[in-house]
């Protein structure tokens, strides 16, 4: 199974407000960025965003490695509440709606096809890639702030 490093990243001009995602995907030396943006979003479905667009560009079953700033993101991951939210009818442990059902459903069906690991980064910390997510993340919202 082909080994892939995937460095996502979401940014936000207000929260709600306009946002977008960087994600970097590298195989064997070679590298993709990609970035968009909403008009009207929030931060953390920016941060979903980015995962959901990373992994689905992938052509066939990965081994892949999730890093990410995103605390929201990694530990609905890594401590399994994502998977217990749709278990329990997109419904936390207070029983009050988990937010951004749509993204985490895409998410965890992706999750079952691939072999992923999260890692957590400090954001804004020196990371080269998530630096760049970062900027591609930021110039995919400003497109927005731009127009008339």
């Amino acid at each position: 199974m082909k080994h892939v490093d995937l460095f996502t990243d979401g940014a936000c001009s207000g929260n709600p407000g306009p946002g977008g995602y960087g994600t970097i995907l590298r195989y064997n030396g070679n590298e993709k960025e990609m970035s968009d943006g909403e008009e009207s979003t929030t931060n953390n479905r920016m941060e979903l965003t980015a995962v959901i667009v990373g992994l689905a560009a992938l052509k066939e079953t990965c081994d892949v490695t999730v890093y990410s700033d995103s605390k929201y993101v990694v530990d609905a991951i890594q401590k399994g509440w994502a998977r217990s939210w749709k278990k329990n009818g997109w419904r936390k442990a207070d029983k009050k709606p988990a937010l951004n059902a749509d993204l985490w459903d895409k998410l965890l069906t992706l999750l079952d096809i691939h072999e992923v690991r999260f890692v957590w980064l400090k954001g804004h910390d020196g990371h080269p890639e998530n630096e760049r997510c970062d900027r591609l993340a930021v110039a995919a919202y400003q497109k927005f702030l731009q127009k008339p």
